[in-house]
């Protein structure tokens, strides 16, 4: 249960301040109660989701992000698709998408392309695990787990590999009608990685996170 509360003026020293939570929507201040797993706290105003804990979430972060670690370095070495038009064919992995860039003037957008769709899922996938791992297990945070976290929430509006296999998507949709596209076990991985990614964001709640980092590191 969320409990609206008027904005702070400041003259309190903070000791007020103590335990409240601004909606990240409008910043109105919230006193948080007790919310048991399942339930959801919401801002009184907007109604943005402030606390939403689950069970297990911890795991089940933990189980989804190592999931989606194995699926993406599966999508950079295995296959990403073949074409095959007038009795030729080509065949070509992220790598090959990457590297396609690499020439001339255009080597920037190569570094780019390499670091929004392998590089920073990669360790935003990692940084999860370091940084949740070990409290999944019932154990005290990692050092510097605090700043994993924060590195890894970052890093999530860069992180583009979901991007890069719905643009592949629509454009496997215009090349289709000219040459036959045969989909390898790399493109299906980006799709397993997307389907992970969004059940992995689903059971995370940022502010639960938060609070059992601060809990567990005081322990």
């Amino acid at each position: 249960m969320a409990e609206a509360l008027p904005a702070a003026d400041g003259t309190d020293g903070g000791g007020e301040l103590a335990g409240l939570v601004a909606c990240p929507t409008c910043d109105v201040l919230h006193r948080l109660s007790e919310v048991p797993p399942g339930a959801t706290a919401r801002c009184r105003r907007c109604g943005t989701v402030l606390l939403a804990p689950r069970d297990s979430a911890l795991t089940r972060i933990v189980m989804l992000a190592g999931t989606a670690l194995v699926l993406m370095v599966a999508a950079v070495f295995f296959p990403f698709l073949e074409l095959q038009v007038a009795g030729l064919s080509r065949r070509s992995s992220l790598f090959d998408a990457v590297m396609a860039f690499s020439s001339g003037l255009m080597l920037p957008l190569s570094f780019a392309v390499a670091a929004l769709i392998i590089l920073l899922p990669l360790f935003r996938f990692a940084a999860l695990i370091y940084a949740l791992g070990p409290m999944a297990i019932g154990w005290r945070p990692a050092p510097r787990a605090e700043t994993a976290f924060r590195l890894a929430e970052l890093t999530k509006p860069w992180a583009m590999a979901e991007i890069f296999i719905v643009g592949v998507a629509v454009a496997l949709v215009k090349v289709a009608g000219l040459a036959k596209v045969t989909l390898g076990p790399a493109f299906w991985a980006l799709v397993a990685l997307v389907i992970v990614t969004v059940l992995k964001d689903n059971f995370m709640c940022r502010l639960s996170v938060w609070k059992t980092l601060e809990e567990r590191r005081a322990t």
